[in-house]
């Protein structure tokens, strides 16, 4: 009964907040990665670049250049992952102890909100970092396996294995690259997320802002511009 009577504290508004906020994630998720032909997004654009780059790899002589890269690559991954633990860990700390957040709510929008209240918040935000913590750790993974193909390929461009290989190779670079864009995109509603501790409708305004924010940087910003050889 205590649980239920705290919970509903929540509200009407604060249920459509959250599932606002969920829902714009799920669609932007699927629309970055399923857009039309006549309007790709960055991240698809990108991935046939990477396709690219694993057919020009095979002839390439010395490889290292893109032995460098593919190191990069790793580096941001295990960059974001280390990252996304950090916060994972502040934000639990949070919910061990509510009571900065209580004193400042207090005194901000002189109300008492049930500590339960608190950490039904800060646990949608846990929620989303967690999601980017375990995206960037499989990306970091996956192109791992990426670099485990490439040193598979041939030397021999002849050799009737060499783009078949090379061509896995792009495969798993693109699932990687998939794998951290979704990492990234759930650190950004982790964020947003965090306004819902101001109250329903800054979460709703920070969800509105992320969401567009996504959708210009896939859709409508000036390197999706330069990907398809528009005139800037």
């Amino acid at each position: 009964m205590i649980f239920t009577s705290h919970l509903a504290a929540l509200g009407v508004i604060d249920l459509v907040a959250l599932g606002l906020i969920v829902g714009l994630w799920i669609l932007l998720g699927w629309l970055i990665e399923h857009p039309s032909a006549r309007r790709p997004s960055v991240t698809v654009l990108v991935a046939q670049r990477r396709r690219d780059w694993m057919k020009v790899f095979v002839t390439r002589d010395p490889r290292i250049f893109d032995s460098q890269i593919l190191a990069s690559l790793r580096q941001g991954t295990s960059f974001f992952a280390s990252t996304s633990l950090l916060a994972i860990g502040g934000v639990l700390a949070l919910i061990g102890n509510t009571d900065p957040l209580r004193g400042v709510a207090a005194e901000v929008m002189l109300a008492e909100t049930p500590t339960l209240v608190w950490q039904v918040k800060l646990g949608l935000v846990t929620l989303f970092l967690v999601t980017a913590f375990l995206k960037f750790v499989w990306s970091n993974r996956v192109f791992g396996y990426c670099s485990v193909l490439m040193a598979a390929v041939p030397q021999d461009p002849n050799d009737p294995t060499a783009y078949p290989l090379a061509a896995q190779a792009g495969e798993l670079n693109v699932r990687a690259a998939m794998n951290f864009n979704r990492g990234l995109r759930a650190m950004y509603f982790a964020l947003g997320a965090l306004a819902w501790l101001i109250g329903a409708w800054a979460m709703i305004l920070a969800a509105v802002i992320v969401g567009w924010t996504i959708w210009s940087r896939e859709f409508a910003s000036i390197p999706r511009r330069i990907l398809l050889g528009e005139t800037l």
